[in-house]
């Protein structure tokens, strides 16, 4: 059963689309109506969205940043843009976000309920059981394994001393048409721990040669059609994937790449777990410019993955949520602890004082933190007990509540002095944290 979201400023589209969904005979268990990006936003972070479905031009924040926004809060959420305009940026830019689809109204109910069975089934795959899967990949997959020469090569790009990455890349490029050229890099590691997730005996090692074979296709299936990279495996069981942009793809300002990579890092993740139930540690570089680098980004990498010491319950670890320069040698669990206390209190802090601004992110906290969204939500959990968006609407639902009670002020003037974007949307979320409408809390306080 799946989950639907569907966002337009325009009721009817939303209630016929839900109409049109519900009665198709597809599997859906909830369709949920928005008609703001910010209202989308609240139900991406309390729900389980499976698929999002929104139109472009939405006021204060259209299509495409909803789409990036949804990404960093679920980057496994699959989107179906639905537009009326035929225009070419949009729809390079939504492809590019991962869209699954591009609609132009007005819709053809048919082919909008293919192109929704078609997202639907394809997320279809449940995790098997580890043996099935292991049967399943031996009985339809050739083991292909990567050139022995090649994977030298790729890995004498991340090896020190520095003058070796661009001796690696010539031989790459001569030998086997493999081009290295950037100029902006940044490496991804994953570690694979070959004791199953759910599982407490070891895996042959025949079996763990092929579990390292799948995580590879796995992680050319999630970046083949968007990135420019180099994947392979590496010592120690971890497989290194090589992220480029040349000058024209890093200067598009649309996104941020370092919210990009840890897209690619959650849904890697993801998606090691749900198809081969292990739980791989994701390191994730910073980006420099030079092939030089690439040594430095290969042991920043590596080091993101030391935080998985403390946080044995978190899998992707991004090197530049920590200060790593202010020490010698590799932090003690100490350090970490004490340096992860603070971006908590600083970002409990920051929250505190404008809970109540309009079109307040998760992306916004971190950000004045230093921090990536995706570390800073763990923290916040893990510290305070809170999801960090339920401590947000935890503190407008109590402000809201005081209001209510203590002033005459209507509805929609609440709505406003507590960040919401309609009073609709807020009495929903009131009714969800209290059980009752603002109105029944009204009565009830004066009775």
């Amino acid at each position: 059963m799946y989950n639907i979201l569907i966002v337009d400023d325009e009721p009817l589209i939303c209630d016929g689309l839900s109409d049109l969904v519900s009665s198709s005979g597809i599997s859906i268990a909830n369709v949920y109506i928005a008609h703001s990006g910010y209202e989308a936003l609240d139900y991406l972070r309390i729900e389980e969205i499976d698929l999002l479905v929104t139109d472009i031009q939405m006021g204060s924040m259209n299509g495409i940043e909803l789409m990036h926004q949804a990404k960093l809060i679920k980057p496994w959420v699959q989107t179906i843009i639905i537009s009326a305009y035929e225009t070419f940026q949009y729809a390079q830019m939504a492809i590019r976000l991962g869209a699954k689809d591009y609609m132009i109204k007005p819709l053809n109910n048919e082919q909008f309920l293919d192109s929704v069975r078609n997202v639907l089934l394809k997320m279809d795959k449940p995790a098997a059981a580890e043996d099935q899967f292991l049967s399943k990949m031996q009985e339809h997959f050739r083991m292909d394994e990567p050139l022995p020469q090649r994977t030298e090569l790729y890995n004498r790009l991340l090896a020190p001393p520095q003058s070796n990455a661009a001796e690696a890349a010539k031989l790459l490029y001569e030998r086997f048409g493999r081009r290295v050229e950037g100029p902006y890099f940044a490496v991804i590691k994953l570690k694979l721990g070959f004791a199953p997730a759910k599982a407490h005996r070891e895996i042959p090692p025949g079996d763990a040669q092929l579990l390292q074979y799948a995580a590879l296709n796995i992680a050319g299936e999630l970046l083949e059609k968007e990135w420019n990279y180099l994947s392979f495996y590496s010592p120690n069981q971890e497989i290194s994937i090589i992220i480029q942009w040349d000058e024209s793809e890093f200067s598009e300002p649309s996104v941020n790449k370092i919210n990009q990579l840890d897209m690619i890092g959650r849904s890697l993740h993801y998606n090691i777990h749900k198809y081969l139930n292990l739980h791989g540690v994701v390191g994730i570089s910073q980006i420099l410019r030079g092939i030089e680098f690439l040594s430095v980004l290969g042991e920043q990498a590596r080091k993101a993955i030391l935080w998985s010491r403390e946080h044995r319950d978190h899998y992707v670890f991004y090197y530049g949520d920590f200060n790593w320069s202010t020490y010698t040698q590799d932090p003690t669990e100490e350090d970490l602890s004490a340096q992860n206390s603070l971006i908590v209190e600083k970002s409990k802090a920051y929250i505190d004082q404008y809970f109540n601004q309009k079109g307040l992110t998760l992306h916004e906290v971190a950000q004045k933190n230093h921090v990536s969204p995706n570390y800073l939500s763990y923290l916040f959990k893990k510290d305070t007990g809170y999801n960090l968006w339920e401590y947000v609407i935890k503190l407008r639902m109590e402000e809201s509540r005081k209001l209510m009670l203590q002033t005459d002020l209507r509805r929609y003037e609440i709505s406003e002095r507590v960040g919401y974007e309609s009073p609709e949307h807020f009495s929903k979320i009131f009714k969800k944290h209290f059980g009752m409408s603002p109105s029944e809390m009204k009565k009830q306080g004066s009775d």
